[in-house]
């Protein structure tokens, strides 16, 4: 198992402490510092900015968004990152959510399953740099009937294939994942509960491609926050508006997918009062409502040692790049929780 680092937003109000955050982590030896998007900073500059000034981490976007960019234009986005960095760029591509696609991009959420094909195969096609034509549901290349040609990508990648992740949370999502990508990008994992919510459905997709999970990049993100054992609640504590934000006000009441996954890992009635509470504009109560046990099980709490039993066990669960989110207040905090990394890391016998 591998280590990543996530960064998150730019702009969240740590940024002038995460470009040493990831130069720490690069430093250190982590495999990966991925950078995310929502309706702010966009990733491809964030990764842009940091694989100039490290040398040896990947840099991923956690995620593309599909909304934001016709498939072409993230094939040429990738492979510019992959050329400027050396061979180092990793894609991640996600659907976002309704909110966020219709609100803020003015594109229809419809059919996520089919677009997200339909775009990674575009995506695919641009990269070997024979003249893109397609002809699907969503896309048609070159449009019909007018000046269009097709037209192949003048710049060469690094390499002839750039790994490509989904970030995925549905049971549905997961298995197409399993079937057409090279990882899975995933959020609010428990250990406890990974084979059920996740694994399983993967590995139904690398069947369906003929295909096996060797090699498949099961890439979840977790916070961490390093303290003493006996301070487990109060750590977990920290986590709660993240939680509540999440599984409480991330979309709708009838589609929330991080919902919908505390309602899959046994959270039922919890997720119910988070997301009354949060929906009323309650996102203090709401906060309050998530129990300790769901924060536990899907960030990595306390001392080096208990944070290298939850190493070994998502390990075990099959998870083979753990991207934390050092939590903390000061530079030297989120420092000195990517060091605990690599020595729990160390201690579990992982590295």
């Amino acid at each position: 198992m591998q280590l990543g680092i996530n960064l998150g937003y730019w702009g969240a109000g740590m940024d002038g402490d995460n470009l040493a955050v990831a130069q720490e982590a690069d430093r250190l030896g982590y495999a990966v510092c991925w950078a995310a998007e929502a309706y702010g900073s966009d990733a491809a500059t964030v990764l842009t900015w940091v694989a100039a000034q490290t040398e040896r981490i990947d840099v991923g976007s956690a995620i593309f968004q599909i909304p934001a960019r016709q498939p072409a234009m993230t094939a040429m986005t990738a492979a510019t990152l992959d050329s400027l960095s050396g061979g180092r760029f990793r894609l991640g591509l996600g659907v976002s959510g309704p909110q966020v696609s219709e609100g803020w991009y003015g594109v229809k959420f419809d059919k996520p399953l089919s677009r997200t094909r339909e775009y990674v195969e575009i995506v695919r096609k641009a990269m070997t740099r024979e003249r893109l034509s397609y002809d699907g549901a969503h896309w048609t290349l070159p449009l019909p009937d007018g000046p269009g040609k097709p037209i192949k990508l003048t710049v060469h990648p690094e390499r002839e294939h750039i790994p490509l992740y989904i970030a995925a949370i549905g049971p549905k999502n997961l298995e197409q994942t399993g079937e057409i990508a090279d990882g899975a990008l995933l959020i609010f994992p428990s250990a406890e509960h990974l084979e059920d919510t996740a694994i399983k459905h993967l590995r139904a997709g690398r069947e369906k491609a003929g295909k096996t999970l060797d090699g498949f990049d099961v890439c979840p993100t977790l916070p961490l926050a390093l303290g003493e054992d006996k301070d487990v609640e109060r750590l977990a504590d920290t986590f709660r508006p993240y939680t509540a934000l999440y599984v409480g006000g991330m979309g709708s009441r009838k589609q929330n997918f991080y919902n919908q996954l505390a309602r899959r890992m046994g959270y039922e009635a919890a997720a119910d009062e988070i997301q009354d509470k949060y929906l009323s504009g309650d996102k203090q109560g709401a906060a309050a409502a998530v129990p300790h046990d769901l924060i536990d099980r899907t960030t990595l709490l306390g001392s080096v040692e208990r944070i290298a039993d939850r190493m070994k066990a998502y390990a075990a669960a099959g998870v083979t790049t753990l991207t934390l989110a050092p939590a903390g207040f000061t530079l030297d905090e989120r420092l000195a929780s990517l060091r605990a990394g690599t020595q729990a890391m160390e201690l579990a016998g992982l590295a």
